[in-house]
């Protein structure tokens, strides 16, 4: 079997391919999987280290962007239309399956015009663009939530869930004390804000500390900050006395949920999607700036659902980050409620959900 996977931008988008293509290999042991960006996304860099081919296309998003840089990014659709197709024609694809993002487009339409079986997956409560357009020609929509459901036609939409890397499921939390160097039997939270960090999340963390004093003998951080702001908060922690890890990137993911008991995060789709899969307790605190809000959305989710706590941006500082994680600190059956909930919503089985109808698609489309 031949499959193109389209999209990415962010690991958002990314991720979760990554996930549906390792489901695949698990399965099909002669499968050809290609991924399909651009230079600019993160899929460029992620992609190859995961062991897949990518190719890549010339195309810009459009929402968001001035009437100049939406000119510019249309002059390229024609282009990319057209690399889109031969990169079809040389793979000959049994399937072409969209993971969401601008260049997921291109190749999803151009899959569709040349009668090849196409389907998206759409991470977030409300659809971004791309995929709402795309869902009005491709055979199959899959959806992370319930309430995805009504923006998507009957009949060719399924809930799955968002597809988590088998291996975000496999920590261990003896090995993350060892790897990031923690004390065994110590509260832990793990504060990340995406691959690249949150400068907000750093500064309110950082201020937070200055009201945990009196607990600093009892809790313990992991800190992913992001490259930029790695030395300012490693020092903040030092200062304070605090114990822990500060590191610039977590690449042992795993083992830092598994080592956590509470996580202070961004609310995208796939940080989410492993959160629940590892059914953890978590502070949310939504990217204010995310296409029509949708992590936001995300996250009052999860907060309505009792398996998460929620700080808009807005209202956040040190002293609200700090109360809440005195509060649930101090309250492990509140904690324990919350991880409860976490693990009835996270779907591990996304992955295999979404391969599942891919087979039959496929099946169906050789059939006919």
């Amino acid at each position: 079997m031949k499959i193109i996977i389209a999209g990415g931008g962010t690991g958002g988008h990314v991720f979760p391919g990554i996930a549906v293509a390792q489901e695949l290999k698990r399965i099909y042991e002669n499968i050809n999987i290609v991924f399909v960006g651009t230079a600019q996304g993160i899929e460029s860099r992620v992609v190859p280290k995961e062991g897949f081919d990518i190719r890549l296309i010339n195309i810009e998003g459009i929402v968001g962007k001035g009437v100049l840089r939406r000119f510019r990014s249309a002059l390229k659709i024609p282009a990319s239309l057209n690399s889109s197709r031969s990169i079809i024609k040389s793979i000959k694809p049994d399937l072409v399956f969209g993971v969401g993002g601008y260049s997921s487009g291109p190749v999803l339409l151009m899959a569709y015009l040349m009668g090849i079986p196409t389907m998206i997956h759409e991470q977030n409560s409300v659809p971004g663009l791309t995929n709402k357009i795309l869902s009005k020609f491709v055979d199959i929509i899959a959806v992370t939530y319930q309430e995805s459901l009504s923006f998507f036609p009957k009949g060719r939409t399924y809930l799955t869930g968002n597809p988590v890397r088998q291996d975000i499921i496999k920590g261990n939390k003896t090995r993350g004390c060892e790897v990031f160097d923690l004390e065994k039997g110590l509260f832990t939270v793990f504060v990340f804000g995406g691959s690249l960090g949150a400068s907000s999340i750093n500064r309110a963390m950082s201020e937070a500390l200055m009201y945990l004093g009196e607990f600093k003998d009892k809790i313990q951080f992991i800190h992913q900050t992001g490259e930029k702001d790695l030395d300012d908060v490693r020092e903040f922690y030092r200062s304070k006395g605090f114990m822990g890890a500060v590191i610039p990137f977590a690449h042992n993911m795993a083992d830092a949920y598994a080592a956590a008991d509470l996580i202070i995060s961004r609310a995208g789709a796939t940080t989410l999607a492993e959160v629940t899969a590892c059914g953890k307790a978590a502070i949310l605190i939504p990217y204010p700036y995310a296409a029509a809000r949708h992590q936001e959305l995300n996250a009052r989710k999860l907060w309505d659902m009792g398996a998460a706590q929620m700080i808009l941006e807005s209202e956040l500082n040190g002293k609200t980050l700090s109360q809440l994680v005195i509060h649930l600190f101090e309250n492990p059956d509140a904690v324990s409620e919350m991880e409860r909930v976490s693990k009835t919503l996270g779907r591990p089985d996304a992955a295999q959900r979404i391969v599942e109808l891919m087979k039959g698609l496929v099946k169906n489309k050789k059939g006919g």
